[in-house]
């Protein structure tokens, strides 16, 4: 008899681990000649998938781009605008 298990597990981001170890036994009533095979012990490295989040914060909430040279007015108000990489 032959029984296929998937295992779906979800990791937290603020505890990082490198692998996940898992035991699988499997029991029954009936009498066995070899029990020994009943259990199974797994260690599998975790690949975490990169999730990366941009934020945004700007003093201005419209700029003008022009190509060089061809804005003849003086130049605009300065501006500053912070990108956050998680």
């Amino acid at each position: 008899l032959q029984v296929s298990f998937t295992l779906e597990l979800e990791f937290s981001c603020t505890i990082l681990l490198d692998r996940a170890e898992v035991t699988l036994q499997a029991t029954s009533d009936s009498t066995e000649a070899t029990p020994q095979d009943n259990v199974v012990k797994l260690s599998v490295p975790i690949r975490y998938e990169p999730n990366v989040f941009l934020s945004s914060n700007a003093n201005l909430h419209r700029y003008e781009v022009h190509p060089l040279g061809t804005f003849s007015h003086s130049s605009g108000p300065e501006f500053t605008t912070t990108v956050k990489v998680r």
